[in-house]
């Protein structure tokens, strides 16, 4: 069976100070996190430049970051693939994510303002809301403001590195596929674990809210190898 087209964004803004190089760089890891690009699917300098409405040096520049950091591997003549992550690196990644959750909900207990909290709460707020919908925009959208939360979190940490190494993360974790949040019961019992850890940054509780965000982070993991199981 045929994959479907991969699609990145729309045409790159210019202007900013930004170089094009970095912006299509930025733009393809935006679209790994939205999933509009996954495993298996192929990237290619010429279809990439088109979609983005940009010449082929840039894109050509941007693949090299990306195959640089591992995202994208080559696929003979037919340009590049973004990687499949075996069992192995899901395990690893899945560690140092405990790990820096666990240090993000730590300092936040210690450093996140009143403002930021509440911020915590009103995301929280619009996951639950979000069950309403379909299953298909339920998951999606789910999976959106679930990386909002912990994005949320990580600066209220006050820690630009954590900060830095937290986005890397995150785009190795759009190379996973679907979200856990298809996993039945995981929407329910993931919104617990949010309230839990808020109400222990609220309580400036670091010891229990890097436990609670490490407990958390477990549990995402024992979803998504329920996931992989089935693949």
């Amino acid at each position: 069976m045929a994959r479907r087209p991969a699609k990145a964004g729309g045409s790159i803004a210019r202007g900013g100070g930004v170089a094009l190089g970095e912006a299509v760089f930025r733009s393809l890891c935006e679209a790994l996190q939205a999933g509009s690009y996954r495993a298996g699917d192929r990237l290619r300098e010429e279809e990439v430049a088109q979609r983005l409405k940009v010449s082929r040096t840039p894109v050509r520049e941007a693949l090299g970051r990306l195959a640089a950091r591992g995202f994208v591997e080559p696929a003979g003549g037919r340009g590049l693939i973004v990687r499949n992550l075996d069992i192995s690196e899901v395990l690893e990644l899945y560690a140092m994510r405990e790990i820096m959750e666990g240090a993000a909900a730590r300092l936040a207990a210690e450093h996140a303002s009143a403002p930021e909290i509440d911020a915590l709460r009103d995301i929280e707020q619009a996951f639950m809301e979000a069950s309403a919908t379909d299953a298909a925009e339920m998951a999606r959208e789910m999976a959106r403001l679930n990386r909002a939360f912990h994005e949320a979190i990580c600066r209220a940490a006050r820690n630009r590195y954590l900060d830095n190494a937290s986005r890397e993360l995150q785009d190795w974790i759009a190379l996973l596929g679907p979200t856990t949040f298809t996993v039945s019961g995981r929407p329910s019992t993931s919104h617990g674990e949010h309230q839990a850890i808020i109400e222990a940054i609220a309580a400036r509780d670091g010891d229990k809210a890097e436990q609670l965000a490490r407990a958390h982070i477990r549990e995402a993991l024992r979803c998504r190898l329920k996931l992989l199981q089935k693949q």
